[in-house]
């Protein structure tokens, strides 16, 4: 082949395949502190390799899910604090994992920019291990794509695969009954989903993301970036004690929308209101913008990040369960004859 004439290189094109090398050897360590039974190689081949039945499956089916962060993105970008938006890439994907009945196996994410900066990608997939590791999910593989033209200087995206397993027969949802007890865990704040909403109030707030957040000990966009809280063990937790039929991960449609997903057709459930506290985030968004209840309930999690419907003679001992692992409980309402979501009380 001839040299050319103008020796043009892929590097002067925009794309650096050195530093995607170089940023491979600097994850590694990262990917390796996730490792977990069933884990077969590292980082770098052409694939990843899980092995199910050294990681205790006999009969096995298999659970697979993908998410992203949404523009949650953007205030990390926008700030620079991009140390845990890999904590919200995981917990959008292995949370939905757990709702199902499966334990997360194996990660792997996509990261693509126009330039790649080595310093800033270690630092999202150091977030991504920190929320691999505190699921019992090994980092198995990934891509990171440099592509110059498709976005704006400094601006990156990022999507999330995971896969987990359960035994066969242990589904979830399995049977939801009327008389079913509701228990909310707690949120840590907004988590990964209505933040086109978020900041649109930000800007009809008229203050800059590194302003004292007007509901919390930190800057906006520190608090607003509280990464999303992963509910993968305390969860299994419960299952494993008896007595979990269904949980919902509370995400964009927020209660109304997400909790009649695990629901049999016919049945509907009532929530009170009163029965946990609104955070201050939530009430901060609501009292800016004039957001109506409906439409927080429709919109954000309000402060419960996933719900589970519990058999009403297990619900004491689930509960014990579930704070022993260090989750705020909240006694909700139960399952009912007919259906949709109906609230009583109010938020706030």
């Amino acid at each position: 082949m001839s040299a050319g004439k103008n020796g043009l290189t892929y590097a002067e094109a925009g794309v650096d395949i050195d530093a995607g090398n170089a940023l491979v050897e600097r994850i590694k360590p990262a990917a390796k502190r996730t490792a977990r039974p069933g884990t077969l190689s590292g980082l770098g081949g052409f694939g990843a390799l899980f092995d199910l039945k050294a990681a205790g499956y006999t009969d096995p089916v298999l659970v697979a899910a993908t998410d992203g962060v949404g523009t949650k993105l953007r205030i990390a970008i926008d700030t620079g604090n991009v140390d845990t938006i890999g904590i919200d890439l995981v917990a959008m994907c292995v949370n939905d994992l757990v709702c199902q009945g499966a334990e997360p196996l194996f990660f792997l994410d996509y990261f693509a920019t126009g330039k790649l900066d080595v310093d800033q990608a270690t630092r999202i997939i150091e977030g991504i291990a920190t929320g691999c590791a505190q699921s019992g999910c090994a980092l198995i593989g990934g891509e990171t794509a440099e592509m110059p033209g498709m976005y704006h200087a400094g601006d990156f995206d990022l999507a999330g695969f995971a896969v987990g397993a359960m035994e066969r027969g242990g589904e979830l949802p399995a049977g939801v009954v009327a008389g079913d007890v509701l228990l909310g865990l707690a949120s840590s704040g907004v988590h990964s989903n209505g933040y086109s909403l978020v900041r649109k109030v930000v800007e009809r707030s008229g203050l800059g993301w590194d302003a004292p957040a007007p509901f919390g000990p930190g800057t906006l966009g520190a608090e607003l970036l509280a990464p999303t809280r992963l509910y993968v063990k305390p969860v299994l937790a419960a299952l494993r004690a008896g007595g979990l039929h269904a949980a919902a991960h509370i995400t964009g449609g927020g209660i109304t929308e997400n909790l009649p997903r695990v629901l049999p057709e016919g049945l509907g459930v009532e929530i009170d209101l009163d029965a946990w506290g609104l955070p201050p985030v939530f009430g901060w968004l609501a009292q800016t913008a004039g957001i109506a209840e409906a439409e927080m309930l429709k919109t954000f999690n309000s402060g419960i990040g996933m719900i589970l419907a519990v058999a009403a003679d297990r619900a004491e001992d689930l509960t014990g369960v579930l704070e022993g692992m260090g989750e705020t409980v909240a006694r909700l309402g139960h399952v009912q004859p007919g259906p949709g979501v109906s609230y009583r009380g109010r938020l706030a």
